[in-house]
């Protein structure tokens, strides 16, 4: 299989998660504060809108290949940085293996950002 398919295959499985996430967050802005504020986080309806938008417009983003770079290293961070808030209760296997997911997540973004988005993306168009 060509290098640059498999590129963008992967670059549409790795970002089908986060758009669905990030729109779910924004079409339900009510339910994620509240969930949010449940696990302590600060300001939940803020931080709702912030992480709903960047999900999904870094999700978008590394769907189309477009700032590839950039939005997989947000993504990576912001995934490594919800693993660390949300998922270290170890005595919980569901949370165990949402913590595993998200750092193979990070890992997968980190690749992204290292090796670019392939030839069959808008970023690639730029010349």
């Amino acid at each position: 299989m060509p290098k640059n398919f498999l590129v963008l295959l992967g670059r549409i499985l790795i970002a089908v998660i986060f758009v669905a996430s990030g729109f779910g967050k924004l079409t339900d802005i009510a339910g994620t504060a509240g969930y949010f504020g449940s696990i302590g986080l600060p300001m939940p309806t803020a931080t709702s809108w912030i992480v709903g938008l960047l999900e999904f417009l870094a999700g978008l983003a590394v769907l189309f290949g477009l700032w590839t770079r950039i939005a997989a290293v947000a993504l990576a961070a912001f995934t490594v940085g919800a693993a660390l808030v949300a998922h270290l209760d170890f005595a919980d296997q569901m949370q165990v293996i949402n913590l595993m997911k998200n750092l193979a997540m990070a890992g997968g973004l980190l690749v992204l950002a290292a090796h670019g988005p392939g030839a069959i993306s808008v970023d690639s168009r730029g010349g």
